[in-house]
C-alpha cells in the first residue's frame, strides 16, 4: 500500500473505503455502548424503544458538541508520530485499515453473541497493536518506540473505573433503598406494565445523564478517528487547523524552545527525527505543506511528552515541555461541526437497529433476578457521573464495562445474586479484547506496509 502516490485513484478509493469504515465502527459502538444508555428506560417500559433512542440519540449529540475533544486526541497520539503522518507523503492508508477493520470485526463478534463489550477497548487495542507493528516494520527497541506511558495512562483508566462503578453502585442503591420504601423502585417490571410516574421520571432522568456523558467520553473518540481520515484523504484543507491559521514564526519560536529539552535526553527513539522536525519548523525560508508541518509537530509533541514524563526531567523542564505542548497542540487537534455531527449520527443509527441484544443482557443476564428500576437508576447516574468527569479530564473509559459493573454491583447490593456464567462471558471478552485487537491490528499493520 506504500507504493500507491498520494492523488492517486487507488490511494483516493481506499481513503473513501477507510471513511465508510469508521461511519461503521461508530455505528457498531452504537450497538454496544449506547445501548447502555437506554437499556433501562426500555427494559422498565418508562419509554417506547424508538423514543428511547430519539432521545439518547440527541443527548448523544448535545454530550459530543460540548464534552471538547481532549479524549479524541489522548488517542490519536497513542500512535507513533511517523504512523501519523507518514514522512513520505502517503496516506496512512495502512494503519486506518488496520485500525478500523480490527475495531470493527471485534465489535461486531461480540455483539452478534449479545456480550456487553467496550469499543474502547477495541479501538485501544489496535492503536496499541499498530504501534507495535510499526516498530517491528522499522526494527526499533519496543521499549523506547511506543509510548508506554501514554498506554499506561489509558489503560489504569479503563482498569480502574469499571471496579468503582461495581462499588459505588452498589453503595448507592443501598442508599437509595435506605432512604426509600417506594414498592415500585424495587419490583422488577413487568412486560407491557407502565411503571409509576415517579419511577419513570427518575429512569428518564438517568438515561439522559448517560447518554449526554456517553456523547462526551465516547462520542469523542469516534471525532479522533473521524479525522484521522479525513486528513488522510484532504491532507491540504484539514492537516492543520483551519481556525488557527498557521503562524510558521510563533511554530518556529516554540520548536527553538522545545530543542534543548528534548536533545538532552536518550531514553526517546524518535529524538533524531524530532530534533530534524524542529529544523525544518525553524527554517522559514524553506517551503512547507501543511502535511509536512503537522508532521513535524506531532515529532515535536512526541518528543516534548518524552520529557513530561522522564523520571531524569526535573520539575521546571516537565512544566515547561507541559506549557510547549498545549500551545503547540491548537494548530493540530481540532474538530469542525460536521466531524463532531457526524459522529454522534452514527451513534445514533447504531443503538437504533442494535440495541436489543444488550438491552436483554443487561435487564435479564446479568443477576439471578431480573433488573429493578433502582437497580438501573443506581448504576447508571454512577455510571453518568464516571463518564462525564473522564471525558472532562480527557481519559477515555468504556461506557459498557461501567454500566454492565454497576448493574452487577447493585445486584450483589441487593442479594439477587449474579449469573455466573454472562458475567464469565463478559470477563472472556474483556480480557480477550486487548491481546486479540493488539494482534490482529499489528499483524495487519505489518503486512499492508
Amino acid at each position: 500500500m506504500l507504493h500507491f502516490a498520494p492523488s492517486s485513484p487507488c490511494a483516493l478509493i481506499l481513503l473513501a473505503l477507510c471513511f465508510l469504515l469508521v461511519c461503521l465502527f461508530e455505528f457498531a459502538n452504537g450497538f454496544h455502548d449506547t445501548a447502555n444508555a437506554v437499556a433501562t428506560v426500555i427494559y422498565t417500559n418508562s419509554l417506547k424503544p424508538r423514543a428511547a433512542v430519539i432521545w439518547s440519540g440527541l443527548m448523544n449529540f448535545l454530550g459530543v458538541l460540548m464534552g471538547g475533544i481532549a479524549v479524541a486526541y489522548t488517542l490519536v497520539e497513542l500512535l507513533p508520530p511517523d504512523v501519523l503522518t507518514p514522512p513520505n507523503g502517503n496516506p496512512a492508508v495502512p494503519m486506518l485499515v488496520s485500525l478500523f477493520g480490527t475495531a470493527v470485526a471485534w465489535n461486531l463478534c461480540t455483539w452478534w453473541w449479545g456480550i456487553p463489550n467496550s469499543s474502547s477497548h477495541c479501538t485501544i487495542g489496535a492503536l496499541i497493536g499498530i504501534a507495535i507493528g510499526d516498530s517491528f516494520l522499522h526494527a526499533r527497541d519496543l521499549g523506547h518506540s511506543v509510548d508506554w506511558a501514554q498506554i499506561w495512562k489509558v489503560l489504569r483508566t479503563l482498569a480502574i473505573s469499571p471496579l468503582l462503578g461495581f462499588f459505588l453502585a452498589g453503595l448507592l442503591y443501598l442508599l437509595i433503598r435506605s432512604a426509600t420504601k417506594m414498592p415500585a423502585l424495587f419490583t422488577p417490571p413487568k412486560p407491557g406494565e407502565s411503571p409509576n410516574p415517579i419511577v419513570r421520571a427518575l429512569l428518564i432522568l438517568t438515561c439522559t445523564s448517560v447518554s449526554f456523558s456517553h456523547g462526551s467520553n465516547d462520542g469523542q473518540k469516534g471525532i479522533g478517528l473521524i479525522m484521522l481520515t479525513i486528513i488522510g484523504m484532504m491532507p491540504a484543507g484539514y492537516a492543520m487547523n483551519p481556525a488557527h491559521p498557521v503562524n510558521r514564526p510563533y511554530l518556529a519560536q516554540i520548536a527553538q524552545e522545545a530543542r534543548p529539552l528534548i536533545s538532552q535526553y536518550d531514553r526517546y527513539s524518535f529524538k533524531p527525527d524530532a530534533l530534524t522536525s524542529i529544523d525544518r519548523l525553524t527554517d522559514l525560508a524553506a517551503p512547507a505543506s501543511p502535511a509536512e508541518i503537522r508532521g513535524d509537530v506531532y515529532e515535536v509533541l512526541s518528543g516534548l511528552r518524552d520529557v513530561s514524563g522522564n523520571p531524569a526531567a526535573s520539575i521546571v523542564e516537565k512544566e515547561t515541555s507541559t506549557r510547549l505542548c498545549k500551545e503547540l497542540r491548537p494548530a493540530v487537534e481540532y474538530a469542525p461541526f460536521w466531524v463532531r455531527a457526524l459522529s454522534a449520527l452514527c451513534l445514533g443509527l447504531g443503538t437504533m437497529i442494535g440495541y436489543r441484544r444488550i438491552v436483554k443482557t443487561l435487564g435479564e443476564g446479568i443477576g439471578k433476578r431480573h433488573l429493578t428500576p433502582a437497580q438501573g437508576a443506581a448504576s447508571e447516574l454512577m455510571g453518568a457521573g464516571l463518564i462525564a468527569s473522564a471525558g472532562y479530564t480527557g481519559l477515555p473509559v468504556s461506557t459498557t464495562h461501567i454500566i454492565t459493573s454497576g448493574v452487577a454491583g447493585t445486584m450483589v447490593a441487593a442479594g439477587s445474586g449474579i449469573n455466573v456464567r454472562m458475567l464469565t462471558k463478559i470477563a472472556l471478552a474483556w480480557i480477550l479484547t486487548l491481546p486479540v485487537t493488539i494482534t490482529v491490528a499489528a499483524c495487519a499493520f505489518y503486512f499492508l506496509n
